[in-house]
């Protein structure tokens, strides 16, 4: 427990690259980037030759442009993000839509389709205390991190709100808002991957993408598989589209029902083919994917390599990217194995 307690601090600790005179670690907008995008150094790049460890993950070096969308979350202009902005930017990022929907509407007390500041710091409080990390950062203070005032005065406060906080926020604006951050994330993912800026993507580095959160008893062996495609003639030279790799990032947040129905389904019915995956993705999440990607996951995700997909192993990588499905986890609603 001790553990998960000290996660977000140490995250913030190992990406922050300047602090105040008064030791107060701070982020820019870059670090930012750089903490909540995992990822490999892309495959079309020098870095391995360069003497990068096989399947090392290498988050200090995104390779993307800057992103104006981060600049957000510096509130002062000062060019420096605080430990209490970005504990406010990792609740965004957890926040389910239909979780946030449903707080707002409690607080919405005159049903006007708007909330106050006063109002929206505690849908956000209560959106942090649903989540364990955040739970132990609710006033953005811990031991070694300087910090003035609390988390719900930091963050977009003011640019929802105005800089006097009297102006109300919709809701409409703000699911926008979550929708259009989660897009970016993903932007930001793919540029970084896309190394010569050719608008697509190797099949190898959208499976390094798939497995970049996997835990470490795990990730040797999916590495291999990930190198493997190398020795694949049919795919080893695919190329992956951006609509390609936004439709699989958008089945990551719909991996609750994903996950109910492939279960289900294989329980019923033996093996899983990859018919079977492209149809539940399709009509249970309204997710298209192509022919390509589905062999990809399927070749990634064989953990026996008798040609069929690992169910288990790929619901275990994927639910550390799937927001939705990493609440129930954190809650114990959903328990995988």
């Amino acid at each position: 427990m001790a553990d998960e307690v000290d996660l977000m601090s140490w995250i913030f600790e190992y990406f922050a690259s300047s602090s105040t005179p008064e030791g107060e670690l701070l982020m820019r907008p870059e670090d930012l980037m750089r903490a909540v995008v995992p990822v490999f150094p892309p495959s079309e790049s020098h870095l391995v030759r360069d003497g990068y460890l096989r399947g090392e993950r290498n988050p200090g070096d995104l390779r993307c442009s800057p992103s104006e969308f981060f600049m957000l979350f510096d509130v002062n202009n000062d060019g420096h993000i605080s430990f209490k902005e970005y504990i406010f930017f990792v609740t965004l990022l957890s926040i389910p839509e239909s979780s946030f929907y449903v707080a707002f509407k409690m607080f919405d007390t005159d049903d006007s389709g708007e909330i106050d500041k006063e109002e929206f710091k505690k849908v956000m409080a209560l959106m942090r205390a649903c989540n364990r990390q955040g739970a132990n950062h609710r006033h953005g203070l811990r031991t070694g991190l300087k910090v003035n005032g609390s988390v719900e005065n930091g963050g977009l406060v003011e640019y929802f709100f105005g800089k006097d906080g009297k102006d109300c926020l919709q809701l409409d604006k703000f699911v926008k808002f979550l929708r259009d951050l989660q897009d970016e994330m993903v932007r930001l993912e793919f540029a970084h991957y896309d190394y010569k800026l050719r608008g697509t993507i190797l099949a190898k580095d959208f499976a390094l993408s798939m497995v970049a959160s996997a835990d470490m008893t795990h990730l040797s062996n999916l590495l291999n598989r990930v190198d493997e495609l190398n020795n694949k003639p049919h795919l080893k030279d695919v190329r992956i589209t951006f609509e390609e790799f936004k439709s699989f990032a958008e089945l990551r947040k719909k991996l609750q029902p994903l996950s109910l129905a492939l279960f289900s389904y294989g329980k019923a019915n033996g093996l899983l083919t990859q018919e079977d995956f492209q149809r539940a993705a399709s009509h249970v999440c309204g997710v298209s994917l192509t022919d390509n990607v589905v062999e990809i996951i399927f070749h990634v995700f064989d953990s026996n390599r008798d040609g069929n997909l690992s169910l288990a192993e790929f619901v275990r990588v994927l639910h550390q990217r799937g927001r939705d499905i990493a609440q129930h986890v954190d809650t114990g609603i959903m328990v995988l194995d």
